[in-house]
């Protein structure tokens, strides 16, 4: 998603907007795969406290193909709430604390979903960690 765009049109305050990244990983011949949402003004850790937690020697971005197909969104409007099953949703500790709604992609970068930030925290399967650096 054009986040800039969004921020500049919206006059959203950027710690309200949740980016989320698809990080893959493999160990033991088995892939791990998680939904990684931080906060637009932050960036996630990929290859620290992500790969620590999904214990793998190295976390990449999934491709754009495979993400898209595996999620059935569009590119720039992944979001956690419907990712695969057997996906981890690791959400970064200040996005989740955030006191107002936050702003996530709908799964179509064209629109977004607007929700109380502990909604999202406390979504099923959702593992809450400081994920940015």
């Amino acid at each position: 998603a054009d986040t800039d765009a969004l921020i500049a049109d919206s006059g959203l305050d950027p710690a309200d907007s949740v980016n989320c990244l698809v990080v893959i990983g493999r160990r033991d011949g088995r892939e791990r795969i998680a939904a990684v949402c931080v906060s637009a003004d932050l960036r996630a850790d990929v290859n620290g406290v992500v790969r620590r937690m999904l214990e793998v020697r190295k976390a990449t971005f999934m491709s754009m193909e495979r993400a898209t197909g595996e999620t059935g969104m569009e590119y720039g409007g992944i979001n956690p709430v419907g990712v695969p099953d057997d996906w981890r949703i690791l959400v970064d500790s200040r996005a989740a604390a955030r006191p107002t709604q936050i702003v996530i992609g709908s799964g179509l970068p064209r629109s977004k979903l607007v929700l109380p930030a502990a909604l999202l925290a406390r979504m099923p399967g959702v593992e809450v960690a400081d994920l940015a650096r």
